[in-house]
């Protein structure tokens, strides 16, 4: 029994095929497609899936899709209807879209994939509350979500029993937590619905000073976290812009233009609205306790994936458990649409498996030692292999002497996040690795942090008050910057992933090795990509990606790259790619 869920024509596209409702495999389109945050069909992505499985389009049973046009087309014409005239260049613009490809899904569906099967529709909120909770290891959870808008929820609260999941509570558009943060996100410089991660990142190095300020004017909270924004600052309704004139006066200056230096002032605003997303979260989690009495609580949704709000959660203890979908974003829409298929349409058993919860972030494609080997000799790479034991310890030296490695192993992660598959590693032991890594390998703004990966078993001596966390998806603070300063943050906080070795034997084996020679069990994790580019997913990305930047040793399964023993590069390899800048 095989079930696709899809999402796409938003932002993120990606698919899942499902398999007697265990997850087979799962990836954005963005990484066949080389463009970051590719929203187009995601046939790419489904042939993967497909070829992963080893089965043909008739084989699929049932497809879902993510969430419902013609209530979201609904929800645009009332909202143009309500700001006449100004909506209406929007519209216009829009209509297009929505006329060739958003309001026709099945059609585009059987045309695609030459499918003739029954197709579902779940709501969006639906879709991530799905992929949330029957991720999650819990039987029974609190559910919440919460994003920009979907076909009109922007959050919803709900149970998960078993296999099912409840919606008990929703707040509607216009009036959208996400969207505030968006709004923000735009005002400081970066792009929405893709640098949200930056104004997070950015929070620590501002103090909350205009905090009161966005609470008087912007938006007003409820003790029960009922959001009520002041539209008259806002456009995302009208199409123009997230953003108005009167929203930058009452700020006192204008938006900050991507390219202009980073002043204390955007540092400050970034920190005061950071603020206020860790208070609503509070509340809101308070609010779900009372209504819910669960336990545990899965979250899901774009700002499920604030890490620094998700571990002020975690210490503010109102439940036992808290699980975050990894894949929290739009991508992880396919996911749950595909659970909601199995479990809400077919009404199965609820299943747990372990190995579902161990690998479900490892789900993309990988290359066999002979794909590999074909592309370096094609491009007359020079490489050496090593076995396992002499990789790690070739590795471990070269990080101990602060070299900068590529490390291409197994299944690429699905979600937004590399976890030691498609990742760029160095030591944290140098305190200006984080600014050689930023500027000349990952060629973007110096103050984005960087993620340490640690051996489970020895966390606790490196950071305080730590969980499992295997998705880098909550902070955790650390008094060892003195030791390792290049992955700890301003706030004296770290976004941590903890990896046990039945997960990915072969990097914590690297780890374990790199702790011998140095008495570090922690490295540098962050994704294989530039600025602007999806993180990489075949050895020929790998390669590019490689020779591009100031990376000097790139590890494709057992292979390894130096870049001192490479002097003449196939011009493929070095050709500078452009990638438009998030």
């Amino acid at each position: 029994m095989y079930i696709l869920g899809i999402s796409a024509f938003y932002h993120d596209s990606a698919c899942c095929l499902l398999k007697n409702g265990h997850i087979i495999a799962a990836a954005q389109e963005e990484r066949f497609s080389r463009k970051k945050h590719d929203p187009s069909f995601p046939q790419k992505a489904i042939q993967f899936c497909l070829t992963e499985a080893g089965i043909e389009v008739s084989s699929i049973s049932l497809v879902v899709f993510y969430e419902k046009p013609f209530l979201k087309f609904d929800r645009i014409i009332n909202s143009v209807q309500s700001n006449t005239p100004f909506g209406f260049s929007f519209f216009r613009k829009s209509i297009k879209s929505w006329t060739k490809t958003k309001l026709w899904i099945p059609a585009i569906i059987k045309k695609e994939l030459e499918y003739s099967g029954k197709i579902l529709f779940a709501e969006h909120h639906e879709s991530h509350a799905a992929a949330t909770f029957f991720t999650s290891p819990f039987s029974e959870s609190a559910v919440v979500t919460i994003d920009g808008v979907g076909e009109k929820a922007c959050t919803t609260i709900g149970v998960g029993k078993n296999n099912k999941v409840k919606i008990l509570k929703e707040q509607h558009y216009p009036h959208s937590f996400g969207l505030l943060y968006s709004a923000f996100t735009q005002y400081c410089g970066f792009k929405v619905n893709s640098g949200e991660y930056k104004l997070m990142g950015l929070a620590p190095y501002g103090n909350p000073i205009y905090k009161e300020l966005i609470l008087q004017h912007f938006v007003t909270i409820s003790k029960e976290a009922e959001v009520v924004l002041n539209l008259k600052y806002f456009s995302f309704d009208k199409g123009k812009s997230t953003i108005n004139d009167a929203f930058c006066d009452v700020l006192g200056q204008k938006a900050r233009k991507p390219d202009d230096g980073m002043s204390s002032f955007y540092k400050d605003v970034a920190s005061s609205i950071q603020s206020i997303t860790e208070d609503f979260l509070f509340l809101l989690m308070k609010y779900v306790k009372k209504i819910t009495k669960m336990s545990n609580v899965c979250l899901s949704g774009g700002v499920a994936l604030n890490c620094k709000a998700n571990g002020e959660l975690l210490l503010k203890e109102i439940f036992e458990n808290i699980w975050v979908q990894p894949a929290s974003g739009d991508a992880g829409g396919a996911v749950g649409a595909a659970f909601v298929g199995y479990y809400h349409y077919q009404e199965n058993e609820r299943l747990f498996l372990k190995n579902d919860l161990l690998n479900q972030a490892y789900l993309g494609i990988s290359y066999t030692e002979k794909t590999i080997l074909d592309v370096l000799q094609k491009y007359d790479v020079t490489y050496v292999r090593e076995d396992d034991l002499e990789l790690c310890d070739r590795i471990a030296t070269a990080l101990q002497h602060k070299k900068i490695i590529g490390w291409f192993q197994g299944k690429m992660e699905f979600g937004p996040r590399a976890l030691g598959n498609r990742s760029i590693l160095a030591s944290p032991l140098f305190e200006d690795m984080k600014r050689h890594v930023n500027m000349s390998i990952k060629k973007r703004e110096g103050f984005r942090p960087f993620a340490p990966i640690v051996l489970e078993d020895k966390a606790e001596d490196w950071f305080s008050k730590i969980e499992t966390s295997k998705y880098m998806l909550f902070t955790f603070k650390s008094d060892k910057k003195s030791k390792i300063p290049s992955c700890i943050h301003e706030d004296g906080t770290a976004r941590v992933q903890t990896l046990q070795e039945e997960e990915n034997p072969l990097l914590y084996k690297l780890i374990s090795t790199f702790e011998e020679k140095t008495s570090c069990p922690v490295l540098i994790n962050t994704s294989f990509n530039v600025r602007g580019e999806p993180i990489v997913a075949s050895p020929l990305d790998a390669l590019k990606c490689f020779f591009q930047t100031e990376m000097d040793i790139l590890v494709l399964g057992n292979f390894v790259i130096e870049k001192d023993h490479n002097i003449k590069v196939n011009s493929i390899l070095t050709k500078q790619l452009q990638y438009e800048l998030d």
